[in-house]
């Protein structure tokens, strides 16, 4: 194999007599590069380097999201040790926070030849029909090919007769072979989100099936033969059609849960109403089944989805759809006048896809609909719950949508519900796309034909504008709108109290034509200003252009009428326009400073370390009226410096964090740009990341003392040396605020362990009890060399949080020992006083699908026992103890 340009020699040891590649990633004939940005590049080099050893690969995991992958498939055929197989796609996301299926669309026909494998997991690709290939995979009992776009199964699926996991999830699957009910061994089939219309009667033949998911699918009914699965456990159909379903079901002997939520059911057989397992909410039950002309929406059928849920189907009866997070549908009879299955998620909101306008305020996360630009027969009704803005006077809240290239405003009404704490927005749509709530400055409208027409504000109804007959040819749409500016708030930004200023007048239109003729605008004076104490002179009238980014007098080129209370001028376009009366020569610089104070927020930056973890570490941007009741509420759990100094931000700004002196935060990290973590600050959402910091510096011999900085654009050149100063002076711009940070010394309570994972720090103990038997730290060592990517669920079921399981990860991300290793011991000193802990690994390695290991751990366990019960005898105490036991039982 010629060596690829650019790729190096990977053979001996790294610079510095560091490991090489080979000593990074192979670890126990697993290959686990789906985490590496370039795994396929990896492995080409680790297969020209270290042939021998890739060869004898028996686990492996690659990103279908790869560029090099199509090269790297050829080689898999020549792994004939490999047992487990992952090529995912899922690694990388768009610019909307979704995650981009991979370009996996077949795999070679050598992979057939793979006798060994059994789990192959093809998940989140392009696949739409299933390689046949994969049918002669002899061994296979574990296959995953859920988020693709497969269509049908082949109709010799059966021949994968030593299957017992099976999962389709989120495909386009409409119907199943017969051949299904081969897999007599298949204990788990996951079927869910898929276009399933019915199902074939040989699905009863799948008598080892302990779990079978059907839900989000089109079934209207199930055949009779599923009450035939003796050992089913669980059976999943909600989110489905069903108008029946038979009463056998009822009647399984291990049926534990029956889901049948979300369904058309208006009756049910009494075993299964009775049954305490089962779930009906959202079924019209007993209601009466709806006449052919019967429309209304009292007998709508009502989904109710729950947070784990990303989908449901409309149908041409329609229905009502309650999310999770609370926001609610109306899909009218006729609505889709076929069935349609609808995807939704929410986001977190991006200022490259969300453009806020000057003086919006963003008080929901995006809601995303697919598929888009979907168009419905009826308009379907949407409720929106969002934030409240308390502080936000003489605005209006509306929904904002995306028609795929620009994003406009729908016709919007405020309800406030009684059991919700939150208001919502309600508004009609045709389409789906992104939505939003927004709040913006009252906007008034009208259309103006060629005869003229006259527009005011219903903010300040004095403010009127004018269209003189003639002003246009062709009717066009004009907007208003305000912003009032008090007195008190100009003299605070601008230090002056003879300054004074008019409401901010913005005139915008639908078309890029000029007026015809000159359009009348009648502007309040200023405060404190009339028609008989002006003083010409100090009078300014301003015109900004859209953005607000630049404002000049136009004073001297327009006609300036009096009354005793108003301005009047004329004018041809339409933008910003603003009075100001001051003694100010020239007023352009001060009106930009004010327009850009009007959009301000005053924040402060709170880092906070938790207690009991001083490396987890919450970073926020709190608007300065919620500082003290978020410190309130994260006391008992956090602490950290006080507040930085205010700072002003934009809405929908984005700004940066960055550690130094000492103190690092993982790069791998989605919103890490550079090693600087990504911020995006919005006044009524929560501006807040939880991460774990590390520290590139040895931490036995004392603390590290470092800094997280806050600023906004580039990375400067400069980084602040003192980090008492919470904030940066000087001439720098960019600089926001400087808040300390500290890492504790690491305490020298574990001894430094020998042979090939020496410098890791493992424990002296002894597990469990000499009754039921030691595990010593030997045994736990022996546990990590053999445990492998199975770690993560392990430490689940043993009670460890996923954000110390995360941090494990980022800790030891070079090195798969070392994360197992850190796992192990972890646990193993939080509950080396628990008499229970032994058996509980045990519970947890059978939980996690390692049966060989947990009963090595058991015959260690044993062998204890066994020498315990043998040095009781050597002493004399056996006998003893049986004779109280005896005594003990006759009384």
């Amino acid at each position: 194999m010629a060596k690829l340009p650019g790729l190096g020699d990977e053979r001996g040891e790294g610079a510095g007599g560091a490991p090489g590649l080979a000593d990074w990633c192979l670890a126990d004939h697993r290959l686990n590069l789906d985490v590496y940005p370039e795994g396929c590049r990896r492995f080409l080099r680790l297969f020209e380097g270290h042939r021998p050893e890739v060869l004898r690969v028996e686990f492996l995991r690659l990103s279908s999201n790869d560029p090099l992958l199509g090269t790297t498939l050829g080689i898999l055929p020549q792994l004939h040790c490999l047992r487990s197989l992952v090529l995912k796609g899922g690694h990388t996301r768009d610019e909307f926070g979704s995650c981009q299926l991979g370009s996996l669309s077949s795999l070679p026909p050598g992979v057939g030849s793979l006798r060994c494998l059994t789990h192959l997991d093809l998940s989140f690709n392009s696949l739409s029909t299933l390689p046949s290939c994969i049918l002669h995979l002899p061994s296979l009992r574990v296959l995953l090919l859920s988020h693709n776009s497969l269509v049908a199964l082949p109709e010799d699926f059966g021949l994968l007769s030593k299957l017992t996991f099976f999962s389709a999830m989120k495909n386009q699957l409409k119907a199943l072979p017969q051949s299904i009910g081969q897999l007599g061994e298949l204990q788990e089939l996951d079927l869910s989100e898929n276009a399933l219309e019915f199902l074939p009667e040989e699905v009863g033949n799948l008598q080892s099936c302990t779990e079978l998911d059907l839900s989000g699918n089109r079934l209207a009914s199930i055949p009779d033969s599923l009450g035939r699965l003796k050992s089913l456990r669980r059976l999943h159909l909600h989110s489905n059609l069903l108008l029946s379903v038979p009463a056998s079901l009822g009647s399984l002997p291990s049926l534990a849960r029956l889901d049948l939520q979300n369904n058309c059911l208006r009756a049910v057989p009494p075993e299964i109403h009775s049954s305490p397992f089962v779930h009906l909410r959202g079924n019209p039950l007993g209601q009466p089944a709806p006449g052919p002309d019967e429309s209304s929406a009292g007998g709508l059928q009502r989904l109710f989805l729950a947070s784990e849920e990303g989908s449901f189907t409309v149908t041409s009866e329609g229905c009502r759809v309650v999310l999770a997070c609370g926001i609610r549908f109306y899909f009218p009879p006729g609505a889709a006048p076929e069935p349609l299955q609808i995807h939704f998620q929410t986001l977190a909101p991006d200022p490259q896809w969300v453009k806020l306008r000057h003086h919006d305020v963003l008080l929901s996360r995006v809601l995303e609909l697919q598929p888009h630009g979907v168009q419905f027969q009826q308009e379907v009704q949407m409720w929106m719950p969002y934030a409240w803005p308390q502080s936000l006077q003489q605005r209006e809240v509306v929904v904002r949508t995306c028609s795929g290239q620009s994003w406009s405003d729908l016709r919007t009404r405020v309800e406030h519900r009684r059991k919700s704490k939150k208001p919502v927005a309600h508004c009609s749509v045709l389409h789906f796309s992104w939505f939003l709530v927004v709040s913006r400055l009252v906007q008034d409208e009208c259309r103006v034909p060629a005869q003229g027409t006259l527009l005011f504000s219903s903010l300040d109804p004095s403010i009127k504008v004018t269209f003189p007959p003639g002003a246009t040819k062709d009717p066009r749409s004009v907007r208003l709108q305000v912003l009032p500016v008090s007195a008190e708030e100009l003299e605070d930004i601008t230090a002056d109290q003879g300054c004074r200023a008019s409401p901010l007048l913005c005139l915008s239109q639908d078309s890029l034509q000029d007026f015809f003729r000159p359009v009348r605008i009648q502007l309040p004076l200023p405060p404190g200003v009339t028609g008989l104490n002006l003083d010409r002179s100090r009078l300014h009238l301003l015109h900004g252009d859209l953005e607000g980014q630049s404002w000049e007098d136009i004073t001297s080129q327009v006609v300036l009428e009096f009354t005793h209370l108003y301005a009047v001028f004329e004018v041809s376009h339409f933008s910003w326009y603003w009075l100001w009366y001051t003694t100010k020569s020239y007023v352009g610089g001060i009106a930009r400073k004010v327009y850009e104070r009007l959009r301000l927020y005053q924040v402060n930056f709170i880092a906070l370390q938790r207690k009991k973890d001083p490396e987890q570490v919450l970073l926020q941007c709190v608007p300065k009226h919620k500082v003290e009741a978020v410190l309130k509420r994260l006391q008992d759990r956090y602490r950290g410096p006080e507040p930085s100094e205010l700072v002003e931000m934009f809405e929908g700004e984005q700004f940066f964090a960055a550690f130094e002196r000492g103190i690092s935060v993982d790069a791998d990290r989605p919103d890490c740009v550079d090693g600087r973590l990504a911020f995006i600050f919005y006044s009524h959402l929560k501006n807040m990341k939880e991460i774990y910091v590390t520290s590139p510096v040895d931490r036995k011999g004392q603390a590290v003392k470092g800094q997280v900085s806050f600023y906004r654009g580039e990375v400067p050149k400069s980084i602040p040396e003192d980090a008492s100063r919470r904030r940066r002076r000087g001439p720098d711009s960019l600089w926001l605020a400087t808040l300390p940070i500290k890492l504790p010394q690491l305490k020298p309570c574990w001894a430094e362990s020998s042979g090939a994972l020496s410098g890791f720090s493992l424990p002296a103990l002894n597990l469990g009890n000499a009754e039921t038997g030691y595990l010593t730290q030997a045994n736990l060592l022996s546990i990590a060399r053999r445990l492998g990517a199975d770690w993560q669920s392990v430490g689940l079921s043993l009670g460890l949080t996923y954000q110390q399981l995360q941090r494990i990860g980022y800790n030891n991300r070079e090195d798969l020992d070392k994360q197992i290793l850190e796992m192990l011991f972890c646990w193993a000193q939080q509950n080396w006083e628990d008499p229970e802990c032994v058996s509980r690994l045990v519970g947890a390695l059978r939980e996690g699908g390692r049966q060989d290991i947990a009963q090595e751990v058991e015959a260690a366990l044993e062998l204890g026992r066994h020498k315990y019960r043998e040095s009781l005898r050597r002493v004399g105490l056996q006998q003893e103890s049986s004779t109280e036991d005896s005594a003990i039982a006759t009384m």
